[in-house]
């Protein structure tokens, strides 16, 4: 009786837990072998448009592929908590369905739109979360100084998965440019700490946040077949890496580093390196992170940069270099 009442409280213990850990989250128990059922999202699915050329063709369909536009179901696996009793509760219930080969998911449901504008709900299995607009641009900017002959390579500060840059290599090859390379910069584990001493400006960020493994965005590279001697990474954090950077000129400087310090440092190690004709490409710029912003305005009052700043979709913005 006594072992049968300790079981009846591990249950109701684990069920308590594990309600705390959805809260408002939709939980579903699925099979591991099933993707699960297809959800219809917000809007229609947007047709390819016609490309004449087979290089073009591959560069939107690759874009789909690295936003996963028009592939996610809406399941991904319940990530583990934190808290003790939620960490339990988890582990408990993820056994016991391991052994019905099932597991733990939920079911977040992502409308076409949101995977075209990017954000971190717009993304859970994809290479990058900067949606199809951003990939875009930077498919503008890239073949635009490919066209204009500007000197210089390719690089973005901060670069998650990967997916961005990746996408920047996929242009160099599907051109057969030889002579640029994409430096891919992050630290890999994840932001730094914000200096709230040095750097006052409101964070929502306490540090360690975004952490992918060099590892990781290198095996993306590779499942994508470009990984290759014209990419290069530099691992560390920016005030680190970027002023020993063995770089001579940039096409195009990709900032996406959040704070206001690692946007600051990269435009005081990279921003004198872009050749006169090249871009600048903010990701988080009209976007929620305004330590983001105010460092750009910042630097460029200080600097006597009047260029126009060009919106591209709810976050990124972005500009030419004058002379």
């Amino acid at each position: 009786m006594l072992r049968k009442s300790a079981v009846i409280c591990v249950a109701a213990l684990a069920l308590i837990g594990l309600v705390s850990l959805v809260s408002a989250s939709v939980l579903v128990v699925m099979s591991l072998h099933t993707a699960g059922p297809t959800k219809t999202v917000h809007n229609a699915l947007k047709p390819i448009p016609p490309q004449p050329d087979a290089e073009d063709r591959y560069l939107e369909l690759l874009k789909r592929v690295l936003t996963r536009y028009g592939l996610e179901n809406g399941y991904a696996p319940l990530q583990e908590p934190q808290s003790a009793l939620k960490k339990w509760a988890y582990s408990t219930f993820n056994r016991a369905l391991a052994t019905r080969d099932k597991q733990l998911v939920r079911y977040w449901p992502i409308g076409l739109e949101e995977t075209e504008v990017g954000g971190d709900r717009a993304l859970r299995s994809g290479e990058t979360m900067i949606g199809l607009k951003r990939l875009d641009n930077i498919q503008f900017c890239v073949t635009d100084v490919i066209r204009r002959k500007i000197p210089g390579d390719l690089i973005e500060c901060g670069a998650w998965r990967g997916g961005a840059c990746i996408f920047m290599r996929a242009i160099l090859a599907a051109y057969g440019v030889k002579d640029r390379v994409v430096w891919v910069s992050d630290s890999f584990e994840g932001l730094p700490r914000p200096d709230e001493d040095k750097y006052p400006e409101a964070h929502i960020w306490s540090g360690g946040e975004m952490a992918v493994s060099l590892e990781e965005v290198q095996n993306n590279f590779k499942n994508y077949g470009l990984l290759d001697d014209q990419v290069r990474f530099l691992k560390g954090f920016f005030i680190d890496t970027l002023p020993k950077a063995p770089i001579e000129r940039l096409a195009v400087l990709r900032v996406d580093g959040d704070l206001y310090e690692s946007v600051t440092q990269t435009f005081e190690y990279m921003y004198p390196k872009v050749s006169d004709g090249g871009y600048i490409i903010l990701d988080d710029y009209y976007g929620a992170l305004s330590p983001a912003k105010k460092a750009v305005d910042d630097y460029r009052k200080a600097h006597g940069i009047a260029t126009p700043i060009e919106r591209i979709d709810f976050s990124g913005a972005y500009w030419r270099k004058e002379k």
